[in-house]
C-alpha cells in the first residue's frame, strides 16, 4: 500500500528540500481524529503483461512520468516494451491505482484501453495480409483507386503504406503490409497495431504458406479477421474448396457454422468490394474502437525517409490522443518541434486525431520503422526521456551475448522500411557460430565514405534498391571492396545464407569455474544481482554462464560486473563470496548453480 502524507503548511526549509529532491517530505505526526479516510483507489484489470504506453494511458498519465518511476523502482523499460503484472502492481499502486490481475485476455491491447475514461470512437484500422500474388495490392488499388502494382519489383509491396478512406460517411484506415514471407516482421507489427485484418486469399490457388503465417499473426495479436476470397472471376475459381482449405487452418466460414466472414470478390472486376467494406464498418461497429482524442498523441512510425529540401520526414499511423503543430516529441531515439503535419494527400492540417495517417517534419534525425512518437511537454523532457532511453539501451548491448564476427557488412537500402526489413531478417539467419556483423547501415545510395568504412572493416557494401555514387564506385574498385546490389529482399537474404553456410566455424566453451546463488538481490527483465559463492576454479568479468538447476541448464547470461565486499573487482576465486550483475532473462532462483565458460573458435 502506498503512503498516505497529510497536509500541513510547509516551511520555507522545507519548500526548498521539496523542489531539489522532488520526493515527499516527512510530515509531522497527526493526531487520529485528524487523518482523512483514505481515497478509495480506481481498480485496473491487466494481462499477465502489458506495454509501458497502455499502461500509461489506462493510468491516465505521461508516459514519461510513467518511465520515471520504472526507473525508480529498478525497472528499465522504454515506451514500446512490456512489464510483468507484478510490477505494474507496485507501479500503480504509486500512481493510486489497484492493478489486478486478469482471469482470461480479453483481446488485443487497443481494446484493453478502452475502459479509460475520455474515450469517443475512432474509425477502425485495418491491415490487408495474404499471401504474394494473390491479389492483396489490386484490392487496395481498387480501394484507393489508384495505381501502385507496376511500380513494384516482381509484385511485391516492399514498403508499408497507410491511408485513410471515407465509406458511406464514415472513415476507414488501411495498412497495406508486404506479402512475402521475408517482410514477416513488418507483416507482424502491422498486426500489432491494427483492428480488423482482411486476409486475401485467391480462389484459383486456395491456402498458402503465407496465408497461414498472416492468419497466426493476425490470431496472437487477437484482432479480428475478415477473408476476402480474390480472384473469383477466374475460370479456375473454386470457392468452397478454398473455404474448406480455411477451415482446414483454423479459419471456420459463418456458412460451414463457423464465425469467420467471408466475402466472394474480384478486385480486377470490381465485384463485391462494398460488401467487404460494409464488413468492415459491421466489425468495427460491433467492437467499438475507440481513443483519448484530449490527451497527448502516441503514434507509430510507418515509413521515414531524408528529404533534401524540409530533412527528416516520417510518416506517422497517430493510435492514441492528438499531435498538434508545435508539439514537442520524442521518436524513438531522436526529438523535435512538429512543424508540418500533412495527410496522404499532401493536405496541410493543425492537427491529427487517432487513426489518422499523416506526413511530419521537424524531427532531428530520421526515426526507424516501428518506432513510437511520443508527445513531450517540452525540449527539457525530451532530452530527459532520450537520455532514459538511451541508457536502457545502452545497458541492453552490454547484456547480449557477444558473438564472434563471421561476416561484417556495410548495408543500404532505399527507405528505412526495406532497411527494417533487412535487419530483421539478417538477425534471424545468424547462427550460434557465425554471426553477420553490421558495421554500418543507413539510406540512400553508397557514398565514399561507406566504401571507406569497409574498407577499414574487411565489410562487403550490400544495397538495396540504391547505387553506388560514381566517385564511391572508383574509390570502391581501386581498394578492392566488393559492392552487391539488390533489387529483391530474398535474394540478398539467400546470398547471405550460402556465404555463412561456407563461413560456418566450430566454436567450443572452456569452463572456468563454478558457483552457487545464495540471495537475489534484484531482478528485471535483463539484469540479475545475486550474492554468490564460487565453488570451483574462478569467475572473471566478461565469462558467460550457464544456468542449472536440479542439473539441468535452463538459461544463459554473460558477467556484466563483479563485487567483493561492495567493491568492484575483475575476479574472484573459489571458496570466495561475493556479488556478480548478469544479464539475461532467465528467472533465477537460490541455490542455481552457475557454471561459468570462455567462448573460443577453434
Amino acid at each position: 500500500m502506498a503512503k498516505v502524507w497529510h497536509k500541513r503548511k510547509l516551511s520555507k526549509k522545507e519548500v526548498k528540500a521539496r523542489k531539489k529532491d522532488k520526493g515527499p517530505v516527512v510530515q509531522e505526526e497527526v493526531t487520529k481524529q485528524n487523518v482523512p479516510e483514505p481515497a478509495e483507489k480506481k481498480v485496473i484489470e491487466i494481462g499477465e503483461s502489458v506495454v509501458v504506453r497502455d499502461f500509461a494511458s489506462l493510468l491516465n498519465v505521461p508516459v514519461t512520468e510513467l518511465i520515471k518511476v520504472l526507473m525508480k523502482n529498478g525497472v528499465l523499460a522504454a515506451i514500446n516494451e512490456t512489464i510483468d503484472w507484478e510490477t505494474a502492481a507496485i507501479v500503480g499502486d504509486e500512481f493510486g491505482f489497484e492493478i489486478k490481475l486478469k482471469k482470461e485476455e480479453i483481446g488485443p491491447k487497443i481494446i484493453q484501453r478502452q475502459k479509460a475514461e475520455g474515450f469517443v470512437p475512432r474509425p477502425p484500422i485495418v491491415t490487408v495480409m495474404g499471401h504474394v500474388d494473390h491479389g492483396k495490392t489490386q484490392l487496395l488499388d481498387r480501394i484507393r483507386k489508384s495505381d501502385v502494382i507496376s511500380t513494384e519489383s516482381g509484385g511485391i509491396t516492399q514498403h508499408i503504406g497507410v491511408y485513410q478512406i471515407a465509406y458511406k460517411g464514415k472513415k476507414i484506415t488501411f495498412i497495406d503490409t508486404p506479402g512475402h514471407e521475408a517482410f514477416e516482421a513488418m507483416r507482424a507489427h502491422g498486426a500489432d497495431i491494427t483492428d480488423i485484418v482482411i486476409l486475401v486469399v485467391a480462389a484459383d490457388e486456395g491456402v498458402k504458406p503465407q496465408t497461414v503465417e498472416a492468419y497466426e499473426q493476425a490470431k496472437k495479436a487477437g484482432v479480428p479477421i475478415i477473408v476476402a476470397i480474390n480472384k473469383i472471376d477466374l475460370p479456375n475459381a473454386n470457392i468452397q474448396k478454398t473455404k474448406q482449405m480455411l477451415s482446414e487452418i483454423g479459419l471456420v466460414p459463418e456458412d460451414m457454422g463457423g464465425q469467420t466472414i467471408c466475402v466472394p470478390i474480384s478486385a480486377k472486376q470490381n465485384i463485391n468490394i462494398d460488401e467487404l467494406l460494409e464488413m468492415v464498418l459491421l466489425v468495427a461497429e460491433m467492437k467499438g474502437f475507440k481513443a483519448n482524442p484530449n490527451r497527448p498523441a502516441i503514434g507509430v512510425v510507418v515509413e521515414s525517409r531524408l528529404d533534401p529540401k524540409v530533412g527528416p520526414v516520417a510518416f506517422l499511423l497517430i493510435q492514441d490522443g492528438t499531435l498538434k503543430k508545435g508539439d514537442f516529441v520524442v521518436v524513438g531515439e531522436t526529438w523535435g518541434k512538429i512543424r508540418l503535419i500533412e495527410d496522404e494527400h499532401g493536405h496541410n492540417l493543425k492537427t491529427a486525431g487517432p487513426s489518422k495517417p499523416v506526413k511530419v517534419t521537424g524531427l532531428k534525425a530520421v526515426p526507424s520503422f516501428g518506432q513510437v512518437l511520443q508527445v513531450v511537454p517540452d525540449e527539457k523532457t525530451a532530452q530527459q526521456v532520450l537520455v532514459a532511453l538511451k541508457k536502457t539501451l545502452a545497458q541492453k548491448e552490454e547484456q547480449k551475448t557477444f558473438k564472434k564476427i563471421g561476416l561484417p557488412i556495410i548495408l543500404k537500402a532505399d527507405v528505412l522500411g526495406s532497411l527494417k526489413a533487412l535487419t530483421d531478417n539478417i538477425k534471424k539467419i545468424e547462427t550460434d557460430e557465425v554471426a553477420i556483423n553490421i558495421v554500418k547501415e543507413g539510406v540512400g545510395n553508397i557514398t565514399e565514405d561507406d566504401v571507406m568504412m569497409a574498407r577499414a572493416t574487411k565489410a562487403e557494401i550490400l544495397g538495396f534498391k540504391v547505387k553506388p555514387f560514381a566517385s564511391a564506385f572508383e574509390i570502391a574498385q581501386k581498394e578492392k571492396v566488393k559492392i552487391s546490389i539488390y533489387d529483391v529482399i530474398y535474394n540478398l537474404i539467400n546470398d547471405l545464407k550460402e556465404r555463412i553456410a561456407s563461413m560456418l566455424k566450430k566454436e567450443e566453451k572452456t569452463v572456468v569455474g563454478k558457483g552457487r546463488i545464495l540471495k537475489i538481490f534484484l531482478t528485471t527483465p535483463s539484469e540479475k544481482i545475486v550474492g554468490f559463492k564460487v565453488l570451483e576454479g574462478q569467475v572473471q568479468k566478461g565469462n558467460y554462464a550457464s544456468i542449472q538447476r536440479k542439473g539441468k541448464e535452463i538459461g544463459k547470461g554473460k558477467v556484466l560486473s563483479l563485487q567483493i565486499e561492495k567493491e568492484p573487482v575483475n575476479e574472484i576465486k573459489a571458496g570466495s563470496l561475493g556479488g556478480l550483475k548478469l544479464s539475461g532473462e532467465v528467472d533465477l532462483e537460490q541455490e542455481d548453480i552457475l557454471e561459468f565458460y570462455k567462448e573460443q573458435v577453434s
